[in-house]
């Protein structure tokens, strides 16, 4: 499976073409919209939500609600997009038209800059259209397919807040994956632990008040994966590296650690690694999971634990220090309409590019013309590997 994705933050419409997926897998628009109600959620979000309700057209591969085998268009529309039509205007316009919203003082820690530079522009919009985070848009509505793939081979993914500016989300021992989704779901920052969302929801509030921005922690854990997912033969195979490269390719990501993460760099061996055991009903399981649910590039079986950081975003409304590219003077940096966090947010897209990831090593392992070989593969492989 392989896709591309297109789009300006404030041009016409996001586009994205997904090929590979099984012909006969069931698929609807409500699905993937869902998924991307769920983008658009989350306390702290700013006006740009009060504008977009992202709905996705599908343009080709799926006919009577099921995949074709054929490549899948999505696109979703930029309501916006009215406001912006002379500023982001596809054909030749007037000379006095080319200046309208230019951004000549780039954001520190934004792509403006260096974007600029690399591409010859001397506007610097050219690079923050698509360098936004309103890129993800695609990027859920593909993790939504990616998720129903995953849901038909009883693979569950879930994602919560570890921690938020600071402020740490205690996950109860014990819960089931379900559970983890379910709370999270449940909560406006996206926490399991309900003692701690007031005081997320305070801090938020008081960032905004600021004009400042916070970022933080989030985790996807997705059970029900087979072992044996990924290789070691290869750099470029193992899973855990694939998907720590989707991970950070998300806007604003800048770390990614699986199980204990880090944190194995301060506990000896004999509190890192998870012992093996193994049962007539479950086959090869481990004692613990420390390790997220990789040993050498691939997955052991155990649920598959991925965190990944967000910085702060970048556009503060009390801008930085920064300089304007025509004069060389130091200026504060543009604004541009932001949040002052989208740390619940960004739990949803990391449940989208870490399930996509699983689904395309999945595709990529079985034979998966039709949906119903790929099932009976996925089935007889759980059966070997019980019995192995």
């Amino acid at each position: 499976m392989r896709f591309l994705t297109a789009g300006e933050s404030h041009g016409p419409e996001l586009t994205t073409i997904i090929e590979g997926l099984p012909a006969g897998m069931p698929l609807t628009a409500e699905e993937i919209n869902s998924e991307l109600a769920r983008r658009q959620t989350g306390y702290g979000r700013g006006g740009r939500m009060l504008i977009e309700k992202d709905q996705v057209k599908i343009t080709s591969g799926i006919r009577h609600g099921k995949t074709l085998g054929s490549p899948v268009t999505l696109v979703v529309e930029n309501k916006d997009w009215k406001n912006w039509t002379k500023v982001m205007a596809i054909e030749e316009v007037p000379e006095k038209n080319k200046n309208l919203r230019r951004v000549s003082k780039p954001r520190p820690g934004h792509a403006d800059l260096v974007g600029g530079m690399k591409y010859h522009h001397d506007d610097l919009r050219n690079v923050l259209e698509r360098s936004s985070a309103r890129e993800t848009t695609m990027r859920v509505a593909i993790g939504a397919i990616a998720k129903k793939l995953l849901k038909e081979l009883e693979i569950i993914v879930a994602g919560h807040v570890v921690t938020l500016g600071g402020i740490h989300a205690e996950i109860q021992d014990g819960l089931t994956v379900t559970e983890i989704k379910e709370r999270s779901e449940a909560s406006e920052v996206r926490v399991v632990d309900p003692q701690v969302e007031e005081e997320m929801k305070a801090l938020i509030d008081q960032t905004k008040k600021n004009g400042d921005t916070i970022g933080g922690v989030v985790e996807v854990i997705i059970g029900g994966v087979p072992a044996g997912l990924g290789s070691y033969v290869q750099w470029d195979k193992k899973l855990d590296a694939k998907i720590a490269q989707a991970v950070t390719s998300i806007n604003a990501f800048k770390g990614v650690q699986f199980g204990l993460g880090f944190e194995m760099a301060n506990l000896p061996g004999s509190k890192v690694m998870d012992e093996i055991v193994w049962d007539q009903t479950k086959g090869y399981t481990r004692r613990t999971n420390n390790l997220g649910g990789f040993e050498g590039g691939m997955t052991n079986g155990e649920p598959i634990v991925v965190q990944g950081v967000m910085k702060p975003i970048p556009t503060l409304y009390k801008p930085l220090q920064s300089v304007n590219i025509d004069t060389k003077e130091p200026y504060k940096a543009s604004v541009e309409r932001s949040d002052s966090t989208a740390v619940p947010a960004a739990s949803v897209v990391c449940e989208s590019v870490v399930a996509t990831e699983i689904a395309k090593e999945l595709l990529d392992k079985f034979p998966s013309d039709s949906f119903e070989e790929l099932q009976k593969a996925v089935s007889d492989y759980r059966t070997y590997l019980k019995n192995y």
